[in-house]
């Protein structure tokens, strides 16, 4: 009699079950703001970027280093132009000479200022210096313009730099928003898949498994959450630091296009590979190379002589009136090194040395480019097909999660398969935006890998999300 009461009480819980399952867990939209005021608009990427260039103290002295070199050229120039000196001398002298020993041979007064062996003298002078011939500093002057054109292409490098970590952040930012977005909608699934499963556990008729894994999926997505979260004021917080201005992105809910289609690059490889000769870092290596010949064309033009013509004039106001003057002079000077101690030829061997390393880094510039290139295609390929993937395998968790719930009203799904379903939805959803914003890094190192970084370039990201965000959210998924 026990086993048959117990057979009833068992067929009578399982009789409850339609009614417990459909029960005030109906499942409703996460989401029931109207569409246009769902998602603020994107800040304009761009715009960040030009904010970001305009603010950064560091591209500022990079900006006042490169002025500063360009100076260089100013200075090479000026040895070339006539010089003008003017020099000014008082000049006191106690002498001991023939004069002062023999103080009776020279009883003239013009001797009194000689024999008496003190003087005091002023004089200035000006002195006009012409170079007529100096290969050196002939040199100088292209090594000069090498160097201006070095320095700013310092600061492009410091600039491109600056625009790609613009990008990653603003992308760090975004992603973690619309995660953020996604995981607060999934989690008021999991929260009530949670509550579904315990009640049924409490009721006898759950398994204890299946209590356990919901527990373990929403304590999992609290714990994302929380890890966007702190990425969302990361990212933000880099951004202010960046532009500074502060930028707001909420957390949103996005919605999935059923066809993002994005056009594979149509180059061919070898063409992005010719196109790496525009890479910043490339042009610069290769400036580089060009100061450091330039530097050993300097040294080597040390063993030549140099012509001055000097022109001078003075005027010397002494006590001795033999030796009051005013002189004019012109002349020619050649200078030539004969020896120096090895210096020269120890210069010029420097020089050389110097030359061969900015071969060896232009070379390497090159070829990490090429890599880079390489790299950055396989990925953009790779992400493209994962795109793919994910917007057909979101489509049929869409079209599950509506079976499921098409089953649920007719008894033959419980809330707990319905939930499931959506939550899987969601992790899709959210994979989907982490493929997006992978790719569009990738595609702002490709540009930035050939030179393309450019006002073109970054609307081309700022469209792609906005084309993920104008995609409607179907309220039923």
């Amino acid at each position: 009699m026990a086993r048959l009461s117990r057979w009833i009480l068992a067929g009578y819980l399982v009789g409850l079950v339609p009614d417990v399952l459909a029960q005030p867990l109906a499942i409703e939209a996460p989401v029931a703001v109207p569409s246009d005021e769902r998602i603020a608009p994107l800040p304009s990427l761009a715009g960040l970027v030009a904010l970001a260039l305009a603010n950064d103290s560091g591209l500022r002295s990079q900006r006042f280093d490169s002025q500063a070199t360009a100076q260089e050229l100013e200075l090479a120039r000026a040895g070339l132009r006539p010089r003008l000196d003017a020099s000014a001398s008082y000049r006191y002298q106690d002498a001991d000479n023939i004069y002062t020993n023999n103080p009776a041979d020279y009883p003239d007064e013009v001797y009194d200022d000689r024999v008496s062996g003190e003087t005091h003298e002023n004089s200035w002078e000006l002195r006009l210096t012409q170079p007529l011939f100096s290969l050196e500093r002939w040199r100088r002057i292209d090594m000069a313009e090498a160097q201006a054109d070095a320095a700013t292409l310092q600061v492009a490098v410091a600039e491109r730099d600056l625009a790609i970590t613009v990008v990653e952040t603003y992308l760090d930012a975004y992603q973690a928003s619309r995660t953020l977005g996604l995981l607060n909608a999934q989690r008021e699934s999991l929260v009530l898949q949670q509550r579904q499963a315990s009640r049924a556990y409490d009721l006898g008729i759950g398994d204890r498994l299946n209590l356990l894994e919901s527990q373990s999926r929403l304590d999992q997505a609290i714990a994302d959450q929380t890890a966007s979260e702190n990425d969302l004021a990361n990212a933000l917080s880099d951004l202010e630091r960046l532009t500074g201005a502060p930028l707001a992105m909420l957390p949103a809910l996005v919605g999935t296009p059923e066809a993002l289609s994005i056009a594979a690059e149509p180059r061919p490889l070898e063409t992005w590979l010719a196109a790496t000769r525009d890479n910043v870092s490339v042009r610069l290596a290769a400036e580089q190379e060009q100061v450091a010949q330039r530097d050993t064309e300097v040294r080597r033009a040390g063993h030549y002589p140099e012509v001055d013509l000097v022109v001078g004039y003075s005027d010397l106001d002494s006590d001795d009136e033999l030796r009051t003057s005013q002189d004019f002079t012109a002349s020619v000077e050649v200078t030539l090194p004969i020896y120096q101690g090895g210096y020269t030829s120890a210069s010029i061997r420097q020089g050389e040395l110097a030359a061969l390393a900015g071969a060896a880094s232009l070379d390497n510039e090159w070829r990490l480019a090429q890599q880079e290139v390489r790299k950055r295609l396989r990925s953009m390929q790779g992400d493209l097909r994962q795109l793919e993937a994910l917007q057909r395998s979101i489509e049929s968790g869409a079209l599950f999660l509506q079976a499921a719930t098409r089953g649920q009203s007719l008894g033959l799904r419980d809330l707990v398969d319905v939930l499931d379903a959506r939550s899987s939805l969601y992790d899709l959803r959210i994979r989907f935006v982490e493929t997006v914003c992978v790719y569009l890094r990738d595609r702002t190192h490709l540009a930035a890998a050939v030179g393309e970084l450019d006002t073109p370039s970054l609307g081309a990201i700022g469209d792609v999300l906005e084309r993920v965000e104008q995609t409607p959210i179907d309220e039923t998924s």
